[in-house]
């Protein structure tokens, strides 16, 4: 994926809201920022093996002072459900960017049912879920959710949606 401005803008407005700590699982959607969050020596960065991980590590991002995000992807926020209970009982901020799949362009059937659920699902969690479409709305949308997740203690998602990132596309290689 090559760069564009608005990943470079969503960097900057995590950097000037304190984010000092990125947990991912790795995710096309989100390699611009994760490029420049390993490129960045004042940035602690985790790459976690499942997303739930994130989500403890940003609560104890908290507890240790610091603030986090972690960067996922709509498919793995049915591995977060569970785990989400963490900030909420802690009344923790706990902000976390997702890159949506199953939408705009899909070609796996696969990522359909999690895409749909993703913010029923979340906001059922109390989690307040924002959602970014355009290019001009996404580095505001996500300055001002990282205001709302630590000025608040809450938990916020900003949903990324697949026309936002683009489809992803499958190539089949020639027999």
């Amino acid at each position: 994926m090559t760069a564009t401005p608005w990943q470079d803008g969503v960097y900057a407005a995590l950097k000037k809201a304190g984010v000092r700590q990125i947990a991912y699982v790795p995710d096309a959607g989100h390699s611009r920022l994760i490029e420049l969050a390993h490129a960045d020596n004042d940035m602690h960065v985790v790459v976690c093996t499942t997303e739930e991980e994130g989500v403890a590590m940003a609560a104890g991002a908290h507890l240790g002072g610091q603030r986090a995000c972690l960067l996922m992807q709509s498919s793995g926020v049915g591995n977060t459900i569970n785990m989400i209970g963490l900030p909420t009982t802690m009344h923790a901020p706990f902000l976390t960017l997702i890159t949506m799949r199953g939408e705009w362009g899909e070609f796996n059937g696969w990522q359909v049912p999690m895409g749909q659920a993703t913010e029923t699902v979340l906001k059922a969690m109390g989690v307040h879920v924002k959602r970014a479409d355009t290019k001009e709305d996404v580095v505001d949308m996500v300055a001002a959710s990282a205001s709302l997740a630590f000025g608040s203690a809450i938990p916020v998602a900003v949903l990324f949606s697949q026309r936002l990132i683009g489809a992803k596309v499958f190539v089949k290689e020639a027999e």
